[in-house]
């Protein structure tokens, strides 16, 4: 048997049927998956040359060691009756239920209503506690259910009862989406579509793509603001805007039978696996240089570009117009188009020549935008970020600016009445006053 601790054992006994338990090996292992390895592996051992019958304390689909022996030849499976689902009985769960090992809560998405089975001691319980506290929060409803008896407990009182044993089930019911205080991506989905719906929000069923598109952008950018202010909270605030505008435009699509969320997801995870072929496939990389050769190589064969000009078409052309040139200048530089650090500078220089010898009265247009790209693509070349570089500088330049102004009116004067020689005093403090 799988264990003589469960009430199940005493029909073998009362038959007078001798039997032996794999509770003392259970004892001896680190974790669960390690219990399991050398189950079967005991059990088969054991089997060499006779007839053996290994019996679970419920239904064998809730037995890992089980439903490894089930897949040998010579076997005959007996399916039992599920512990999962006598629990979900007693805990009054009928219909539709997920149900899963407690040595198991932490390693797989949970969804209630929830049946985690096989609570047989108050570690396991705290362990099972915290995994589902991630899901569902600390003071979430549940029903802990010892010997058919149920326990109405919140979650956080899982690890507190008086006795555990392998009859032990905590079942958590499915609450309504109002009284949650932890969501899931299912949950999230199903707000969007009931804002969305006909009787939903006017204003969210008023969006179309081209209405919100912008939104995208504003998002995107105000996370990576966050970023840069190495701000937790705002990040996971922004993370969530950012994901809200991704589904908002996927459930557009679905409502027209273009797609769902499920294909988005399916799509990226493809796209995961099929990129990192030096992770899930037989390439091999050094280094991050290396991953992103892997990298760069299976998108060009995904998105079936036969050239590099493909690729360096393929630049989006909503970037910000210096991203968009440090990309060009990267994807023409695999495509043969590489220059030295040193290269890049005299075409910079030269650049600048060309745009100062325009003269005050020149167009200018064509110059600038040779030297900015000329900037841009010495930036990669060195390999620094233009974009990221210039809106640094940018940001110093405000608070430089916020220093002068200070300045200046502290003496009481006007920023636009300065004389030439006192401006360039203020500037000077200003930098200082920046840099300290």
């Amino acid at each position: 048997m799988r264990t003589a601790t469960h009430p199940s054992a005493e029909s073998l006994k009362e038959a007078g049927i001798a039997f032996e338990s794999l509770d003392a090996l259970y004892g001896s292992c680190r974790n669960y998956e390690t219990f399991v390895t050398k189950a079967v592996r005991e059990v088969r051992a054991r089997a060499k040359g006779k007839t053996l019958c290994y019996c679970t304390d419920g239904a064998v689909s809730e037995d890992r060691v089980a439903g490894l022996l089930a897949r040998e030849k010579e076997k005959e499976v007996f399916p039992g009756v599920p512990k999962s689902a006598a629990a979900a009985a007693a805990a009054g769960v009928c219909g539709r239920f997920s149900a899963i090992p407690a040595a198991e809560a932490g390693d797989a998405p949970l969804v209630r209503p929830l049946v985690v089975y096989d609570l047989a001691d108050r570690a396991l319980a705290s362990d099972v506690k915290l995994a589902l506290a991630e899901w569902f929060g600390d003071e979430a409803p549940a029903l802990f259910v010892r010997g058919g008896r149920v326990l109405p407990i919140p979650l956080y009182e899982a690890d507190r009862q008086e006795a555990y044993d392998t009859t032990c089930a905590l079942v958590l019911p499915d609450e309504p989406l109002l009284e949650k205080k932890k969501f899931t991506l299912y949950d999230f989905l199903t707000v969007m579509r009931r804002l969305r719906a006909p009787d939903g929000c006017p204003w969210d069923r008023a969006q179309t793509h081209g209405s919100i598109r912008i939104n995208c952008l504003e998002e995107a950018y105000e996370l990576v603001d966050a970023i840069d202010a190495d701000d937790p909270e705002k990040m996971c605030e922004e993370a969530g805007d950012v994901l809200m505008q991704a589904a908002f435009h996927t459930l557009m699509e679905e409502e027209r039978g273009h797609f769902t969320m499920h294909d988005v997801i399916t799509g990226l995870c493809r796209k995961l696996i099929d990129r990192h072929s030096h992770v899930f496939g037989t390439d091999a990389a050094a280094g991050a240089d290396g991953a992103l050769s892997v990298w760069d190589k299976n998108k060009m064969a995904e998105k079936h570009q036969a050239t590099f000009t493909d690729a360096v078409q393929d630049v989006p052309a909503g970037f910000p117009a210096l991203l968009r040139a440090q990309k060009i200048a990267k994807r023409t530089a695999k495509g043969g188009w590489r220059l030295s650090p040193e290269e890049a500078k005299e075409r910079l220089r030269h650049a600048m020549d060309a745009l100062f010898a325009q003269g005050e009265d020149g167009a200018g247009a064509d110059a600038l935008g040779a030297f900015l790209y000329a900037a841009a693509e010495y930036a990669y070349t060195a390999g620094g970020d233009g974009e990221q570089a210039l809106l640094d500088y940018a940001k110093s330049r405000q608070k430089v600016y916020a220093a002068f102004e200070a300045l200046v009116l502290r003496d009481k004067k006007d920023v636009n009445a300065l004389s030439e020689a006192e401006r360039d005093a203020y500037m000077a403090e200003a930098e200082r006053a920046a840099r300290a």
